[in-house]
């Protein structure tokens, strides 16, 4: 079997987790986990622009050959859900370059593939992913976690067409 490099992304326009694990065998390693802060007093373009070149800086370092991110969640927020559908269009762009397959999951499916059940807790779901990846610690923050989530439903999915 041919081991798989997953990139997991959690998209924001604030904070943008992501994550690498390296599946094969059925088994899922850790490779690495990190988040892409933006400063709220940069006009949006800036900040999109800084996800994309630090997407494209991760992927350089860790040449993951598929992703996988977590789909929009509309809250009552709409404002908050703009910005988070064009942080996913920047990180999604920069995954068409280089023709990496994406999956999109639900959060109910990540808490699904992690937990095994499709209402857990968010903490549930992040010490379930410390102890799935074999971390002495829950990954920080919390959006790196929801990342790492999402590359670990990735994996349980079977690979991505490419």
């Amino acid at each position: 079997m041919v081991k798989r490099r997953i990139i997991g992304i959690d998209p924001g326009l604030a904070s943008t987790g992501w994550g690498i694990v390296d599946y094969a065998k059925s088994r899922i390693q850790y490779l690495a986990h990190g988040c892409i802060e933006t400063e709220a007093a940069l006009p949006r373009p800036q900040r999109l622009f800084f996800i994309y070149n630090q997407i494209n800086t991760v992927m350089d370092t860790y040449t993951p050959g598929e992703a996988a991110m977590e789909t929009l969640y509309f809250g009552k927020n709409v404002t908050s859900a703009i910005a988070v559908a064009e942080a996913r269009g920047v990180l999604s762009l920069a995954m068409a370059e280089r023709n990496l397959p994406l999956a999109e999951f639900t959060p109910n499916q990540i808490k699904q593939a992690v937990v095994g059940v499709r209402k857990a807790e968010k903490e549930q779901v992040q010490k379930m992913v410390a102890f799935i990846l074999g971390l002495p610690v829950i990954p920080k923050p919390d959006h790196a976690a929801d990342a790492l989530g999402a590359a670990i439903c990735a994996a349980h999915m079977g690979p991505l067409p490419a």
